[in-house]
């Protein structure tokens, strides 16, 4: 089973080729993400990514539902960050 971990975006800019670029910080890991098929997305919003691509915006309401419901999973540590022994692949 894949689980997604919301990340929230910190920084947002323009490539000179046109790609839509953001920093996302994923329980305190940050990993760079294009944001060609949401180009509305700003910082602060929560997205899923696959690939390299934010594929969904996440509503800030259901990051917390999410966080938690990781945390129970021991996926993250009740800081939020991922937890030492949760295998992933970011």
């Amino acid at each position: 089973m894949c689980l997604a971990i919301p990340g929230r975006i910190t920084d947002r800019w323009v490539e000179p080729d046109g790609a839509i670029v953001a920093e996302i910080d994923f329980a305190g890991e940050s990993r760079t993400a294009k944001l060609n098929f949401l180009p509305d997305l700003q910082v602060g919003d929560y997205v899923i990514v696959h690939a390299g691509f934010a594929l969904t915006r996440v509503p800030a309401d259901q990051v917390t539902q999410v966080m938690s419901a990781m945390q129970d999973a021991g996926v993250v540590d009740a800081d939020g960050a991922i937890a030492h022994d949760a295998r992933i692949g970011l």
